[in-house]
């Protein structure tokens, strides 16, 4: 093993695979991946059994098992944050959900002085290069890249019942919600091949792993980047049974995610100045943005119990297990081989949002994360939750010791707007799942439960029962003001050379879903601007924006 390299990657999760990939595919350029997890092993099948999800999270062995300081507005409760904790990072045991978000959210981030380069038309081009949609390559979705996206099959009838309950609430169908508009209800892309997890891990740094240029380590938690001046010249990993290893690299990026990237930045004198010395760092460099900007997504679920045997809920009893584990290990089929999360949709609660400030994750099954069943019998439920709360939160080292975690807290419902869209959110989830087409389906209503209605009531359940969606971003963000970390042009920490971030800390917002697919095209994107390649060429392509009815365009062909 060589202790000198040209690029030392932090993390081998989302956005380092890609990168991997990308950097490595120069044979002159050494690549060093360092990943504080294990390797995903293809017998591990956890990992690779679309759902299975439900078993890794709050397990040690693929979760760092991450949770918050007591959150001031929750009732002082701790809130578990699962992170993945093998190669792949959450891309191998999340979700599995894949989708853009929508194109106001770059708009959005493109209004900040120095994005004009993020907007829609710029990242578009990126989403299709990496791609695969087998639903069908088009203007709006590519079909060539290393990302194979399977539609939900939405094949449960509860499925049907809940697109029909959303257009008698008064909601649109869309074709595809990472394509021309993503308003509307429909099927969901999903991480999946042939029946089979499709992490980043699998889709960029698998296939690269072979090259002599590249070398993976694993078990590898690096206490801090070294520096001469304000230059980076490597690292230091922590190595069993005490002590530290230099590795020396004419560049570091770190792609460590929304925690351990501001953790690392910190515990190498990148920060607040003062918070360091408190923390006992000696300051490098004075950047107050580092760890804060934090946001997330909070959710629930509302479930109701269903009076016909059709729900996947009999599917948990743990004589079915082996069956569904047969099924998946030799036929690549069954309920082992999605991911649960087959269709759902993006709503505005009132007409004062300019795009969906509501995400929905329909299952025709009741369950908690950890896999429990409060139905009990047959259920189903919807995951909802505000997309745009106007909460900030932080990540801040405790300590200058790199093994001890670090500080989170989000302020979840802390704001006015937060509130106020919450108690939207649950009033409109009740309305479409009280529509005539759940009748012959619905049991009534299990959580939050007909005891719960007024404002306050709703704001004191969502306090005791609010998870995060594990989107945790935007502790580094790009941008060029006083408390932005990233120079958006180049990935580079602003006043340092030598050190980049890649990963979802550095996005200004949060966007509208699920992150996995908007960390992918921010790595795509990030390996041009890294490698000197002229960016691809924006595509100013009309998409969907909400207008009122006699407004609207017409656009029968997308929607």
């Amino acid at each position: 093993m060589s202790n000198s390299y040209d690029v030392i990657i932090v993390g081998g999760g989302s956005a380092g695979s890609s990168l991997a990939s990308k950097l490595s595919a120069d044979p002159s350029t050494k690549v060093l991946v360092l990943e504080a997890g294990r390797w995903d092993y293809k017998w591990d099948v956890f990992i690779h059994m679309p759902a299975a999800l439900f078993f890794m999270l709050g397990n040690p062995s693929y979760d760092w098992m991450y949770e918050t300081e007591p959150e001031p507005f929750m009732n002082g409760r701790r809130v578990a944050h699962a992170r993945g904790k093998v190669i792949g990072g959450s891309s191998s045991i999340n979700g599995q959900i894949f989708q853009r978000g929508n194109p106001m959210d770059y708009e959005r981030w493109a209004a900040d002085p120095g994005m004009e380069n993020w907007d829609f038309a710029h990242c578009l081009p990126y989403f299709k290069q990496m791609e695969t949609c087998l639903a069908g390559a088009d203007e709006w979705r590519g079909g060539s890249g290393p990302l194979t996206l399977e539609r939900g099959p939405v094949k449960n009838p509860l499925f049907g019942a809940f697109f029909n309950a959303v257009q008698q609430a008064g909601y649109d169908l869309t074709k595809d919600v990472n394509g021309y508009k993503q308003e509307g209800f429909a099927a969901f892309d999903q991480s999946i091949r042939r029946g089979r997890r499709l992490s980043a891990a699998g889709a960029y740094l698998h296939p690269a792993k072979r090259r002599p240029n590249l070398e993976i380590r694993t078990h590898a938690q690096v206490a801090r980047v070294l520096f001469d001046g304000k230059r980076a010249t490597g690292v230091e990993v922590m190595k069993k049974g005490g002590g530290v290893e230099r590795i020396t690299a004419g560049e570091v990026i770190l792609c460590g995610g929304a925690f351990n990237s501001p953790q690392v930045l910190q515990l190498s004198g990148i920060g607040d100045a003062e918070r360091l010395r408190a923390a006992g760092v000696d300051p490098i460099h004075h950047l107050p943005g580092v760890g804060e900007n934090l946001q997330d997504h909070l959710e629930v679920y509302v479930q109701h119990a269903c009076k016909q045997p059709v729900s996947l809920n009999p599917q948990l009893k743990l004589w079915r297990r082996p069956f569904i584990g047969a099924q998946w290990l030799f036929l690549r089929s069954g309920p082992g081989a999605t991911n649960q999360f087959e269709g759902g949709g993006f709503a505005r609660s009132n007409d004062t949002v300019e795009w969906p400030n509501l995400m929905y994750h329909f299952l025709p099954i009741a369950v908690r994360y950890d896999g429990s069943s409060p139905a009990g019998g047959h259920g189903y439920q919807v995951h909802i939750g505000p997309m745009f709360s106007d909460a900030r939160g932080w990540v801040r080292i405790k300590s200058n010791d790199p093994a001890q975690k670090p500080a989170i807290q989000f302020n979840y419902l802390s704001t006015e707007q937060d509130k106020r869209e919450w108690v939207e959110a649950i009033r409109v989830t009740r309305n479409i799942l009280r529509q005539p087409a759940f009748d012959e389906y619905s049991a009534g209503e299990i959580s939050p439960g007909p005891e719960v209605e007024t404002d306050e009531q709703i704001l004191d359940w969502v306090r005791k029962d609010g998870e995060t969606a594990l989107h945790p971003s935007c502790t580094n963000k790009m941008g060029v003001d006083e408390m932005s970390v990233i120079d958006p042009k180049t990935m580079k920490v602003h006043g340092l050379e030598g050190i980049r971030v890649v990963d979802a800390s550095v996005f200004p917002y949060i966007t509208n879903g699920n992150l996995y697919g908007p960390v992918m095209m921010v790595a795509e994107k990030a390996g041009d601007l890294i490698l000197g390649n002229t960016p691809l060429a924006a595509d100013h392509r009309e998409f969907y924006r909400h207008r009122k009815s006699s407004e609207q365009p017409v656009a029968a062909d997308h929607g």
